[in-house]
Protein backbone atom coordinates (compact mmCIF):
# COMPACT_ATOMS: atom_id res chain seq x y z
CA UNK A 1 0.00 0.00 0.00
CA UNK A 2 1.16 3.70 -0.90
CA UNK A 3 -0.27 5.18 2.53
CA UNK A 4 2.24 2.47 4.77
CA UNK A 5 5.42 3.16 2.02
CA UNK A 6 4.79 6.95 2.98
CA UNK A 7 3.87 6.68 6.61
CA UNK A 8 7.16 4.54 6.81
CA UNK A 9 9.25 7.01 4.42
CA UNK A 10 7.69 10.03 6.94
CA UNK A 11 9.31 8.17 10.19
CA UNK A 12 12.32 7.51 9.11
CA UNK A 13 12.62 10.88 7.66
CA UNK A 14 11.35 13.36 10.59
CA UNK A 15 12.53 11.02 13.16
CA UNK A 16 15.09 8.64 12.41
CA UNK A 17 17.37 10.27 10.35
CA UNK A 18 16.62 13.74 11.76
CA UNK A 19 19.55 14.88 14.73
CA UNK A 20 18.64 16.30 17.44
CA UNK A 21 21.02 19.01 16.53
CA UNK A 22 18.74 19.78 13.15
CA UNK A 23 16.20 20.56 14.72
CA UNK A 24 17.60 23.20 17.23
CA UNK A 25 19.51 24.79 14.00
CA UNK A 26 15.97 24.95 12.22
CA UNK A 27 14.29 26.42 15.23
CA UNK A 28 17.04 28.78 15.37
CA UNK A 29 17.70 29.96 11.72
CA UNK A 30 14.30 29.43 10.64
CA UNK A 31 14.19 29.18 6.49
CA UNK A 32 18.15 30.31 6.74
CA UNK A 33 18.84 26.84 8.02
CA UNK A 34 20.33 24.39 5.48
CA UNK A 35 19.27 21.24 7.15
CA UNK A 36 15.48 22.16 6.58
CA UNK A 37 16.39 21.93 2.79
CA UNK A 38 18.55 18.87 3.66
CA UNK A 39 15.47 17.47 5.54
CA UNK A 40 13.21 18.11 2.52
CA UNK A 41 15.31 16.42 0.07
CA UNK A 42 15.96 13.05 2.35
CA UNK A 43 12.13 12.73 2.86
CA UNK A 44 11.23 13.30 -1.23
CA UNK A 45 14.64 10.54 -1.77
CA UNK A 46 12.98 8.22 0.63
CA UNK A 47 9.60 8.56 -0.66
CA UNK A 48 10.93 7.67 -4.00
CA UNK A 49 12.64 4.96 -2.89
CA UNK A 50 9.46 3.08 -1.08
CA UNK A 51 7.61 4.02 -3.66
CA UNK A 52 10.32 2.25 -6.20
CA UNK A 53 8.10 3.68 -9.25
CA UNK A 54 9.45 5.80 -11.72
CA UNK A 55 5.86 6.89 -12.42
CA UNK A 56 5.40 7.91 -9.03
CA UNK A 57 8.25 10.31 -9.36
CA UNK A 58 5.57 12.94 -8.94
CA UNK A 59 4.02 11.61 -5.55
CA UNK A 60 7.58 12.12 -4.15
CA UNK A 61 7.96 15.39 -5.16
CA UNK A 62 4.27 16.10 -3.92
CA UNK A 63 5.99 15.07 -0.91
CA UNK A 64 8.75 16.91 -0.36
CA UNK A 65 7.42 20.01 -1.46
CA UNK A 66 3.79 19.66 1.30
CA UNK A 67 6.83 19.25 3.92
CA UNK A 68 8.81 22.12 3.09
CA UNK A 69 5.71 24.38 3.20
CA UNK A 70 4.04 22.67 6.22
CA UNK A 71 7.65 22.79 7.91
CA UNK A 72 8.74 26.25 6.97
CA UNK A 73 5.10 27.14 8.25
CA UNK A 74 5.10 25.69 11.76
CA UNK A 75 9.03 27.20 11.99
CA UNK A 76 7.96 30.59 10.81
CA UNK A 77 5.03 30.27 14.07
CA UNK A 78 6.01 28.23 16.80
CA UNK A 79 6.89 30.49 19.71
CA UNK A 80 8.15 28.53 22.72
CA UNK A 81 4.49 28.36 24.40
CA UNK A 82 3.45 26.70 21.08
CA UNK A 83 5.95 23.97 20.27
CA UNK A 84 4.17 21.29 21.55
CA UNK A 85 0.67 22.64 19.81
CA UNK A 86 2.60 23.10 16.26
CA UNK A 87 4.51 19.86 16.86
CA UNK A 88 1.07 18.35 16.21
CA UNK A 89 -0.28 19.81 14.37
CA UNK A 90 2.64 19.63 11.81
CA UNK A 91 2.56 15.73 12.35
CA UNK A 92 -1.14 15.92 11.54
CA UNK A 93 -0.24 17.71 8.07
CA UNK A 94 2.13 15.77 6.88
CA UNK A 95 -0.25 12.68 7.57
CA UNK A 96 -3.08 14.63 5.96
CA UNK A 97 -1.51 14.99 2.83
CA UNK A 98 -0.34 11.19 2.96
CA UNK A 99 -3.98 10.35 3.41
CA UNK A 100 -4.99 12.21 0.47
CA UNK A 101 -2.54 10.88 -1.87
CA UNK A 102 -3.60 7.30 -0.73
CA UNK A 103 -7.06 8.40 -1.18
CA UNK A 104 -6.02 9.68 -4.83
CA UNK A 105 -4.85 5.69 -5.68
CA UNK A 106 -8.32 4.55 -3.96
CA UNK A 107 -6.21 3.21 -0.95
CA UNK A 108 -9.00 4.28 1.11
CA UNK A 109 -12.71 4.71 1.35
CA UNK A 110 -15.35 6.22 4.15
CA UNK A 111 -17.70 3.84 3.89
CA UNK A 112 -16.53 2.43 7.77
CA UNK A 113 -18.42 5.44 8.82
CA UNK A 114 -22.04 3.49 7.68
CA UNK A 115 -20.55 0.65 9.91
CA UNK A 116 -22.87 1.01 13.16
CA UNK A 117 -20.78 -1.18 14.87
CA UNK A 118 -17.57 1.23 14.87
CA UNK A 119 -19.61 4.15 15.06
CA UNK A 120 -20.87 2.37 18.77
CA UNK A 121 -17.11 2.06 19.52
CA UNK A 122 -15.93 5.87 18.85
CA UNK A 123 -19.14 6.76 20.57
CA UNK A 124 -18.08 4.78 24.16
CA UNK A 125 -14.52 6.14 23.42
CA UNK A 126 -15.38 9.72 23.26
CA UNK A 127 -17.97 9.65 26.01
CA UNK A 128 -14.76 7.70 28.45
CA UNK A 129 -12.86 11.34 27.71
CA UNK A 130 -13.77 14.42 28.55
CA UNK A 131 -17.39 13.94 28.94
CA UNK A 132 -16.89 11.19 31.38
CA UNK A 133 -14.52 13.44 33.41
CA UNK A 134 -17.48 16.05 33.75
CA UNK A 135 -19.97 13.72 35.07
CA UNK A 136 -17.59 12.63 37.46
CA UNK A 137 -16.31 16.07 38.66
CA UNK A 138 -20.03 16.85 39.17
CA UNK A 139 -21.04 13.58 41.31
CA UNK A 140 -18.16 14.34 43.53
CA UNK A 141 -18.30 18.15 43.70
CA UNK A 142 -20.13 17.73 47.28
CA UNK A 143 -17.47 16.08 48.48
CA UNK A 144 -14.35 18.08 47.54
CA UNK A 145 -11.97 18.03 50.39
CA UNK A 146 -10.08 20.70 51.77
CA UNK A 147 -6.50 20.06 53.38
CA UNK A 148 -6.63 18.97 56.36
CA UNK A 149 -4.81 21.27 58.09
CA UNK A 150 -1.68 23.63 57.90
CA UNK A 151 0.67 20.41 58.87
CA UNK A 152 -0.45 18.03 56.18
CA UNK A 153 1.59 17.26 53.49
CA UNK A 154 1.11 18.65 50.07
CA UNK A 155 2.97 17.19 47.14
CA UNK A 156 2.94 19.40 43.19
CA UNK A 157 0.92 17.78 40.57
CA UNK A 158 1.43 18.19 37.42
CA UNK A 159 -1.09 19.98 35.69
CA UNK A 160 -4.80 18.95 34.51
CA UNK A 161 -2.60 15.71 35.15
CA UNK A 162 -5.29 13.85 37.13
CA UNK A 163 -7.96 14.49 33.79
CA UNK A 164 -5.52 12.99 31.70
CA UNK A 165 -4.98 10.21 34.26
CA UNK A 166 -8.79 9.46 34.60
CA UNK A 167 -9.05 9.48 30.31
CA UNK A 168 -6.22 7.21 29.74
CA UNK A 169 -7.35 4.73 32.11
CA UNK A 170 -10.34 4.60 31.36
CA UNK A 171 -9.78 4.12 27.61
CA UNK A 172 -7.57 1.22 28.60
CA UNK A 173 -10.33 -0.23 30.56
CA UNK A 174 -12.86 0.31 27.63
CA UNK A 175 -10.26 -1.40 25.35
CA UNK A 176 -8.99 -4.65 27.81
CA UNK A 177 -13.31 -5.07 27.87
CA UNK A 178 -13.42 -4.55 23.98
CA UNK A 179 -10.45 -7.56 23.40
CA UNK A 180 -11.96 -10.02 25.67
CA UNK A 181 -8.81 -9.45 28.09
CA UNK A 182 -10.46 -8.59 31.43
CA UNK A 183 -7.67 -9.90 33.41
CA UNK A 184 -5.79 -6.35 31.91
CA UNK A 185 -8.91 -4.51 33.90
CA UNK A 186 -7.50 -6.31 37.31
CA UNK A 187 -3.69 -5.19 36.38
CA UNK A 188 -4.87 -1.10 35.68
CA UNK A 189 -6.68 -1.28 39.17
CA UNK A 190 -3.88 -2.89 41.19
CA UNK A 191 -1.40 -0.08 39.55
CA UNK A 192 -3.87 2.66 40.21
CA UNK A 193 -3.69 1.05 43.76
CA UNK A 194 0.17 0.97 43.98
CA UNK A 195 1.03 4.21 42.84
CA UNK A 196 -1.41 6.14 44.02
CA UNK A 197 -2.98 4.92 47.06
CA UNK A 198 0.45 4.61 48.79
CA UNK A 199 1.20 8.21 48.30
CA UNK A 200 -1.80 9.23 50.16
CA UNK A 201 -1.42 6.72 52.90
CA UNK A 202 1.82 9.10 53.64
CA UNK A 203 0.50 11.87 53.66
CA UNK A 204 -2.11 11.28 55.92
CA UNK A 205 -5.45 12.60 54.92
CA UNK A 206 -8.23 10.64 55.42
CA UNK A 207 -11.03 12.51 53.18
CA UNK A 208 -8.28 12.75 49.88
CA UNK A 209 -8.06 8.91 50.26
CA UNK A 210 -11.67 8.75 50.29
CA UNK A 211 -12.20 11.01 47.98
CA UNK A 212 -9.63 9.54 45.35
CA UNK A 213 -10.92 6.38 45.86
CA UNK A 214 -14.69 7.39 45.17
CA UNK A 215 -13.12 9.03 42.06
CA UNK A 216 -11.04 6.18 40.76
CA UNK A 217 -14.13 3.40 41.37
CA UNK A 218 -16.66 5.62 39.41
CA UNK A 219 -13.95 5.87 36.19
CA UNK A 220 -13.49 2.48 36.39
CA UNK A 221 -16.92 1.75 37.08
CA UNK A 222 -18.53 4.13 34.08
CA UNK A 223 -15.43 2.22 31.61
CA UNK A 224 -16.47 -1.08 32.59
CA UNK A 225 -20.14 -0.38 32.00
CA UNK A 226 -20.08 1.32 28.73
CA UNK A 227 -17.90 -1.84 27.81
CA UNK A 228 -20.42 -4.12 28.81
CA UNK A 229 -23.32 -2.18 27.08
CA UNK A 230 -21.35 -2.10 23.73
CA UNK A 231 -20.60 -5.77 24.00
Amino acid sequence: MIFIKLILAHLLGDFVLQPNSWVADKENHKLKSKFLYLHVLIHTILSFIFLWDIRLWWVAALIGVSHFIIDATKLSFQTVKTKKRWFFIDQALHVLVILGISFYFREFDFSFLQNQEFLKIVMAALFLTTPASIFIKILLSSWTPAPDGPNSIQTESLSSAGKYIGILERLLVFTFIMVNHWEGVGFMVAAKSVFRFSDLAQAKQRKLTEYVLIGTLLSFGLAVLTGIIIK
